[in-house]
């Protein structure tokens, strides 16, 4: 009884030394984007947190240039975050740690791809992204645990980024909702 306690422990001891912020963050540039600019570093729901530096940008991007340099921006920030995570996992030496949340900003944008802006739009496709995120129906949930690196990272946002793009197009073009 008293192994099996132990064991439970360690495991324990693993799963908060695998969410906790490491120090960097706060001191190297790259730790800090890939952490979301410092909101992953919360203590609770640091994908939630993480996605909300995604609203100012998409909005300041699709007001100032527009639908298509949104998509090029999402292209080279999921480019970038394929190399950012994957460096950063290796770095602080956790694979997919919870506070690297670059993935869930892009998986937001991805999600707002032409989609007409207004609040309702995106406080839903926040939602419906956070959902397929945390849902990961297939094939997301498969992805996230056999695909590896910084790719791995990248890939099961982008999916769910995908999903709720769909989903919200369909409210948008049945008229559910009001823009």
């Amino acid at each position: 009884m008293k192994r099996k306690h132990c064991r439970h422990q360690a495991i324990s001891i693993f799963d908060n030394m695998k969410n906790m912020t490491p120090k960097s963050v706060w001191r190297n540039p790259l730790h800090f984007t890939a952490f979301g600019f410092g909101t992953g570093a919360m203590p609770f729901a640091p994908g939630t947190f993480g996605t909300l530096p995604a609203i100012p940008l998409y909005w300041y991007v699709l007001v100032t240039f527009g639908h298509n340099v949104l998509l090029a921006i999402t292209i080279i920030g999921f480019v970038a975050g394929v190399y950012l995570c994957d460096r950063v996992s290796r770095d602080i030496g956790v694979h997919d740690h919870g506070g690297i949340v670059w993935d869930e900003i892009i998986g937001y944008l991805v999600t707002m791809l032409w989609v007409p802006m207004s609040w309702v739009t995106i406080l839903l496709g926040f939602a419906l992204f956070r959902l397929f995120d945390i849902w990961k129906p297939f094939p997301i949930r498969t992805l996230d645990k056999k695909v590896a690196g910084g790719f791995g990272i990248m890939v099961d946002d982008l999916l769910a980024g995908i999903y709720a793009n769909i989903c919200l197009q369909l409210i948008v073009i049945s008229g559910v909702i009001n823009i």
